[in-house]
């Protein structure tokens, strides 16, 4: 280690991410049951769930989608080019 203060912060950086983590602890076993009662009750499946959590993921993280969408047809169209290419050969 550099010196003893970078150590302290270290410990101190340690410390309070240990809190935080504990704290978010019941959070996460409630978004579990929350996963568990809508497969359980048969409202959404695990694919449903899965999709679910990803278009909150990119809402949340604002992501334009329509620029994510052009992005990922032009990905799909190469990757369609070359399975194309390899079965050919």
């Amino acid at each position: 280690m550099e010196n003893d203060s970078t150590q302290q912060k270290m410990a101190e950086y340690i410390q309070s991410l240990a809190a935080i983590e504990d704290c978010m602890r019941p959070y996460r076993e409630s978004r579990k049951e929350l996963r568990r009662d809508f497969i359980q009750n048969k409202w959404l499946d695990k694919d449903e769930i899965s999709m679910a959590t990803k278009a909150y993921r990119m809402w949340e993280q604002k992501i334009d989608f329509d620029d994510f969408s052009k992005i990922f047809e032009a990905v799909e169209t190469s990757f369609i080019e070359k399975e194309g290419d390899n079965g050919s050969a």
